[in-house]
Formats: C-alpha cells, sequence, structure tokens
C-alpha cells in the first residue's frame, strides 16, 4: 500500500482475526487507519508473522477453547498488543465477574432476563450502543446517562484491578441488563468484542471508525511508534 511521505516511520499494524470478518470484524478499519496515514492488515492471530507486527489489534481473533493457553501465551509474544495482555489475562479467567462484583458494581443474575443494553467504549469514552434482541440482534440506541455512568464505571474497576488508565483500552464492550431503572451488568468483553460495526448506518460507522483509528494513533505515540519517536 501507498503511503504518503514515505521517508516517515509508518508502524506495521495487524487486524488480528480468527473468525469470518462478519462475524465481528470490519474491512473499513484498514481504510479508517490509512486515512490517518496507517498502514494494516487483516493477519490470523496464529500467523507467526503477527510477531514480527509493531502493533497488534484483536478485532476478531477467536480462538477454539482447546487453544485458551496458545491464545494468552501468544499475546505476551506479541511486541505491542491492543488491548494490553494483562486485560487479557483477566478478561478470560473465571473469576473476571466475580472481582467486579467485589468492587460494588451491580451484577445481573444468570437467567436474567428482558432488555439488554451493549455499550461500545472507544479509548474509555463512549462511543455507541444498542438494544440486544432475545434473537441477538444488535438495534442502535442512544442510552441514558445513568447507563454509560454504570459502564464506565464498571471500566474504572477493572483498570484499578490490572493497574492501568482507562485511556489503554483501545475498545470495550459492556453489556447491561434490567433497563433504566435498575441496570446491572450482565458481560464485559475487553478482548474481541463484536463492536456492531454493521449494524450502525454508513455515516455513524464512518465516523466512530474514524474515532477508532484516532484512538489508534494516539496508542501508537504512546507506545513510541508515532513519526515523531523515530
Amino acid at each position: 500500500m501507498k503511503l504518503a511521505r514515505p521517508n516517515v516511520f509508518h508502524p506495521r499494524i495487524v487486524l488480528a482475526s480468527g473468525r469470518r470478518l462478519s462475524d465481528g470484524g470490519d474491512p473499513g478499519l484498514v481504510e479508517a487507519l490509512r486515512r490517518r496515514g496507517l498502514s494494516a492488515r487483516w493477519m490470523s492471530w496464529d500467523d507467526p508473522q503477527t510477531e514480527k507486527a509493531d502493533l497488534v489489534i484483536l478485532a476478531a481473533a477467536s480462538a477454539p477453547a482447546d487453544r485458551c493457553k496458545d491464545f494468552l501465551a501468544w499475546t505476551t509474544r506479541v511486541r505491542h498488543l491492543l488491548n494490553p495482555p494483562a486485560v487479557l489475562a483477566w478478561n478470560s479467567a473465571t473469576h473476571h465477574l466475580a472481582d467486579l462484583a467485589a468492587a460494588g458494581i451491580p451484577m445481573a443474575s444468570r437467567h436474567a432476563t428482558g432488555r439488554t443494553t451493549v455499550l461500545v467504549f472507544l479509548g474509555g469514552e463512549q462511543s455507541h450502543a444498542f438494544s440486544r434482541s432475545t434473537a441477538g440482534r444488535l438495534n442502535p440506541i442512544d442510552p441514558d446517562f445513568d447507563l454509560w455512568d454504570l459502564g464506565r464505571v464498571a471500566l474504572d474497576a477493572v483498570c484499578t484491578k490490572v493497574g492501568i488508565p482507562t485511556t489503554e483500552l483501545l475498545y470495550a464492550r459492556v453489556d447491561l441488563s434490567g433497563g433504566t431503572e435498575a441496570p446491572s451488568l450482565s458481560a464485559i468483553d475487553l478482548i474481541e468484542p463484536d463492536l456492531g460495526w454493521r449494524h450502525l448506518d454508513s455515516e455513524t460507522r464512518a465516523l466512530q471508525q474514524r474515532r477508532f483509528a484516532v484512538e489508534v494513533e494516539s496508542a501508537c505515540e504512546r507506545l513510541g511508534l508515532g513519526p515523531l519517536s523515530h
């Protein structure tokens, strides 16, 4: 891919996949990154070439259950990974929801029913949201501030637990149950969440994917991968 200013350092960025892009990834991310002067390509997470990349972003990287140990070991070998390996290790542990409950986050019961609100955060800040039907369909919504606040509190608790600022979370998905009257957390995905790109209208998707690219650009600067650092 030809980039402007070829004499400027361009980090090698991989969007790590392991499932069909239609299951959560979006080829539009590559174009959004290119518009920020960042070259990226899709690659399977277990391709040995990913370990030569300057930055790897988990975008759709499902690993079979019997390869979980291989996957977590791989996250520690990648040069720079978003989200960070410590976050992935915490989120993959069986006790991660218990940790949030201990931090005072209201939790949904295992058999909770009713409307589910899906909150998507980029760079630790609210981005877009959906209501999820019983069939799993995501419909864009504009949630009340109270729901966003609960999602933000949950992310703060996670980052306190693993010892990083929330700004180091490139993305996060928080699922809430109970509506606006008594919302509670039912799931949190910081590993490879479906961010719902394909359920957004084209204008909103372009805007939010631009935000995604801006957050990647900021991460590059923080990690010493920006043009000024070279």
